[in-house]
């Protein structure tokens, strides 16, 4: 019985589910486990292997998910900062949302794992959060999903209505541009060489009025253009100008590895910023600090005085 073709598929389910690449890991090779464990019990004419393994995924992410906080962003916390020189203590008592790697997966199953949607899902109902994926990402009839969860087709879309309704502030994250649109790639080529040239009038041009930043693990938040601006000028008055930055995507978004110039010469990796393009500007920039969570990413931590960042 094949199991590794729906190894990608099911990390990102339950990254969605618990919003930890490393841990969504983790969980599908428990999954993987139980159902070679199980395989002599799986009757076809009941369900098909993908349905089947769904059904473990659910179970292992809700048993992982019983009495735990949510992973919440900065933002989900409190009301944002207009201190450009607030403190930048890390609060690492929080289960910090995580960000998703793409390059880790094929981009079919990249669907439904914006930042802001998962950050959202964190706070649902752990069954709610599983009813809405595999109804409205996934594409399970509501029988299937009755099914996996053991519970009864009205209670699924009782369950289906509840999450959406809780997910109605988030907006259409079909608004947010795809990082391969020409369009986005202009904005990123701007972004980036504003930021390598610290050059933070060039930044602020390029955001929209409302632009959020936010760096977990640390818990302060900006929001507005002036306020994103000020924090920047902070940042390169502290680390210094001449920074290099290398591209990727996350969370099927536009993102950057930005490397702070070092004393001796090269830079060092310092953040992974996942960016939100809008509109033709930047809505948001999520910026991850924490090193176990970067090691996700496969990121060289040194950049030598020659290497010359992709375009």
């Amino acid at each position: 019985m094949e199991f590794e073709t729906y190894r990608g598929e099911l990390i990102a389910y339950c990254y969605r589910m618990v919003g930890s690449f490393h841990e969504a890991e983790d969980l599908v090779q428990e999954t993987m486990l139980r159902a070679w464990k199980a395989r002599d019990r799986y009757d076809d004419a009941r369900a098909s292997v993908r349905t089947w393994l769904y059904r473990i995924a659910t179970n292992v992410c809700l048993t992982a998910l019983e009495g735990r906080a949510r992973r919440p962003l900065p933002s989900g916390l409190g009301a944002p900062s207009h201190d450009p020189g607030a403190p930048l203590a890390p609060a690492l008592d929080v289960p910090w949302l995580q960000p998703f790697p793409d390059a880790r997966v094929d981009v079919e199953v990249r669907t439904g794992i914006r930042l802001a949607l998962v950050a959202a899902m964190q706070a649902l109902s752990a069954r709610q959060r599983a009813v809405l994926l595999l109804r409205d990402v996934l594409q399970f009839s509501a029988a299937e999903v009755a099914t996996q969860l053991g519970t009864t087709v009205p209670a699924v879309n009782s369950a289906l209505q509840r999450a959406r309704s809780a997910l109605a502030e988030v907006g259409d994250i079909d608004e947010v541009s795809e990082p391969d649109d020409p369009r986005v790639r202009a904005v990123i080529d701007r972004y980036v060489r504003a930021f390598e040239a610290a050059d933070v009038p060039a930044l602020v041009r390029l955001l929209t009025d409302d632009a959020v930043l936010e760096m977990p693990p640390v818990p302060l938040w900006y929001r507005g253009s002036s306020d994103y601006g000020r924090f920047m000028d902070r940042v390169f008055q502290l680390r210094g100008t001449g920074w290099a930055v290398t591209r990727l995507t996350a969370n099927g978004q536009p993102a950057l590895a930005a490397y702070a110039p070092q004393p001796g010469g090269g830079h060092r990796l310092h953040t992974l910023q996942v960016l939100t393009v809008a509109g033709g500007l930047v809505a948001g920039n999520v910026v991850f600090a924490d090193p176990a969570v970067l090691t996700a990413f496969d990121l060289p931590q040194i950049l030598s005085d020659g290497f010359r960042p992709p375009r």
